[in-house]
């Protein structure tokens, strides 16, 4: 059975705004008290946090469809929505978050880093927030907007000092079994280590961690054996530790070999190229083992390397090696950029930019911006009121001046939004002069001041004559 997943596919739905409500007060002698819609609640975030307990993406394996809540609707009486409930999940330390294409969206280290992967949808306003001295009773509330779908890709780099790189059966695990308290299963088969195995060394008053990830064979770099599954966890380390063994029963195989082989297969891979490096020579409880180590040492000094003669079974020549290690450490975390204080970068827009673009192609002409595309999805087209809202924040913003400079003409196809999610409709170039004489629209008379009698009176008499000079100018069949 499955226990350690260090690569996912997650599909993560952020919650819904919930819609505004259309309400007006009334009570007792008052039946039109105004407006008092409340507004819709926000729609939850999905966000991933790092958890230091988390050791695995298993969870997400198994389940890999997330969704937070939906925010609830206004209701009357000025009652806004609950908020939806963000959606908080739990992944290791040194989690990479990619798009579709491998892009890089988030690089996760540190205890209590997070990231926002999918963001909810805002709420809709009621009529309440909605009205105006010129609109004081709007029959219509904005709807709320989607919560963000995404579909990301989680990949674990293990978050280490010091890698243990070699051939499977190098004793890599013997070795971190008895420098640290981790306790990895142990066995003189290939690929006994299957998973990334981190244990905690104390040399002196440096405190380190070092990654016993599984073994590489030759081609692990085009994905052999466990391959990339390996590499990935190599990434982060500061220290290289090649274990060698000099007990093998394999002929064809020796220190040396073994060497280029797992140095060819980091080159393939790339960027660990100026890791400082150390040799391990192990196995030296095992006669022949400790004479190929007198043997092979030579070579591997006049490489340049460190070599160390250790037996993790008899316990031979670890404190030295945990103290080299504690020291090329230090010498690693020292040469680090100091991190700097968080600055806020201010970009102001261009004074030029509308926020908004027109282009025009084959059929239509299109509208992307975020207000405009924003201001549809927030519109319910089955309101007449609302959707005069809608033309009346367009042409404030400046949507019908751009089609008429684009060469939009009566009829003409316009598009607002993506292609595969858009509202199309017939554009009146008059709109403008529609917008104007429709600017009142969601007042109510009833809530206008009262005329004065002899004003009222004048009305009344107008309307009789123009009523009187209708009726005489009708013609009977």
């Amino acid at each position: 059975m499955t226990t350690f997943v260090d690569r996912v596919e997650l599909h993560v739905a952020a919650g819904n705004g919930g819609h505004g409500c259309a309400s007006v007060h009334r009570e007792k002698f008052k039946p039109l008290g105004g407006p008092d819609g409340g507004n819709g609640g926000r729609g939850g975030d999905v966000i991933l946090t790092v958890d230091q307990s988390v050791t695995t993406l298993l969870d997400y394996h198994h389940s890999p469809h997330r969704k937070a809540t939906n925010g609830k609707p206004g209701e009357g009486g000025n009652r806004s929505g609950k908020d939806g409930q963000d959606l908080v999940l739990p992944v290791p330390d040194g989690t990479v978050v990619l798009d579709g294409a491998g892009n890089v969206l988030a690089d996760l280290v540190g205890h209590g880093t997070s990231y926002v992967a999918a963001q909810g949808g805002r709420g809709g306003l009621g009529n309440a927030a909605l009205a105006s001295a010129r609109r004081k009773a709007p029959g219509f509330a904005l709807l709320g907007e989607p919560g963000d779908l995404q579909d990301i890709h989680l990949e674990l780099k293990t978050v280490a000092d010091v890698a243990l790189v070699g051939y499977p059966s190098a004793g890599k695990s013997s070795l971190i079994s008895v420098l640290s308290a981790a306790k990895p299963k142990i066995a003189d088969y290939p690929f006994t280590t299957l998973v990334p195995n981190l244990g905690v060394v104390t040399a002196g008053s440096t405190v380190y961690t070092v990654a016993d990830v599984p073994g590489l064979i030759p081609g692990a770099s085009q994905g052999k054996g466990l391959g990339l599954e390996f590499l990935r966890h190599v990434e982060r380390c500061s220290v290289l530790v090649h274990v060698l063994d000099t007990a093998t029963l394999e002929s064809e195989r020796d220190p040396l070999s073994d060497l280029d082989v797992i140095e060819a297969e980091l080159s393939e891979y790339g960027g660990l190229d100026r890791r400082p490096r150390i040799v391990v020579l192990n196995k030296i409880d095992v006669p022949d083992g400790k004479d190929l180590a007198e043997m092979v040492r030579p070579d591997l000094e006049a490489r340049g390397y460190r070599v160390f003669e250790v037996s993790a079974v008899a316990h031979m020549g670890l404190k030295e090696l945990s103290f080299a290690l504690a020291e090329l450490v230090a010498g690693a975390r020292a040469a680090r950029p100091k991190e700097e204080a968080t600055r806020i970068v201010i970009r102001p827009k261009a004074v030029d930019d509308a926020g908004f673009t027109v282009t025009r192609e084959e059929d239509v002409f299109r509208v992307r911006g975020e207000k405009p595309e924003r201001w549809v999805r927030q519109t319910d087209f089955n309101n007449d009121e609302a959707v005069g809202y809608l033309a009346d924040r367009l042409n404030r913003l400046g949507v019908e001046e751009r089609l008429m400079k684009a060469g939009a003409r009566h009829g003409d196809g316009v598009a607002i939004g993506p292609e595969d999610n858009a509202v199309v409709f017939d554009w009146e170039p008059s709109m403008s002069a529609g917008a104007e004489m429709l600017g009142r629209r969601g007042e109510d008379h009833r809530f206008e001041e009262p005329r004065p009698a002899a004003q009222r009176r004048r009305d009344r008499e107008a309307e009789r004559d123009d009523a009187q000079q209708e009726f005489d100018g009708f013609e009977p069949f």
